[in-house]
């Protein structure tokens, strides 16, 4: 059977025992694409980062809290998948000295932050030095502004087969809704 590993949800990216930086990922997305994935037969691994979904009963399903357990977990599944979709709202950064205890209220706050691995363009040089064109790699960009020409970009800087672009700025589709709307950019559009 066709094998699909998915990502789901935002990741969160510890500031302090109790706090962490994050977005406004709810899942939604990438649940309904295992769904859909697991209705049409596939085995499906779905990694999800924190939300409040449930995942579908026969995806194989591994939780994770940061972006760096996200990446792990998608690294150790990739060479089995004959797809990959990419579509967790992965942090760009984390916090480089996590407090080991809560930082107190108390006057302005500054935060050193780095950024964190860019998962999917790990899979896109992982698969070109492995000489295969398989599997066959999907990401997603959540965007307010230049749509199609940060997707294109996107494609081509990790160097993926598909861009599932979406306008985050507009009201109703996107980011907690049930419903979407997206252009797909493919090489051929470039």
């Amino acid at each position: 059977p066709i094998s699909v590993l998915i990502t789901a949800g935002p990741t969160h990216e510890p500031i302090d025992p109790v706090r962490y930086l994050s977005n406004r990922s709810s899942g939604k997305m990438g649940y309904a694409l295992a769904e859909a994935a697991v209705r049409r037969g596939a085995k499906v691994v779905l990694v999800s980062g924190p939300t409040a979904l449930q995942p579908p009963p026969a995806a194989e399903t591994v939780f994770v809290q940061t972006a760096q357990k996200m990446r792990t977990a998608v690294l150790d599944r990739w060479e089995q998948a004959t797809f990959i979709i990419m579509a967790a709202a992965v942090a760009d950064y984390h916090v480089a000295q996590i407090s080991e205890q809560k930082i107190k209220r108390g006057g302005p706050l500054t935060l050193q932050l780095e950024s964190n691995p860019d998962i999917l363009a790990d899979l896109g040089s992982l698969r070109e030095a492995s000489g295969k064109s398989s599997p066959v790699l999907i990401g997603f960009a959540a965007e307010t502004e230049n749509l199609l020409d940060n997707a294109r970009g996107k494609l081509t800087r990790k160097r993926v087969d598909a861009i599932v672009v979406n306008d985050v700025s507009l009201a109703g589709i996107g980011f907690d809704s049930d419903r979407n709307e997206v252009t797909i950019i493919t090489a051929t559009d470039v």
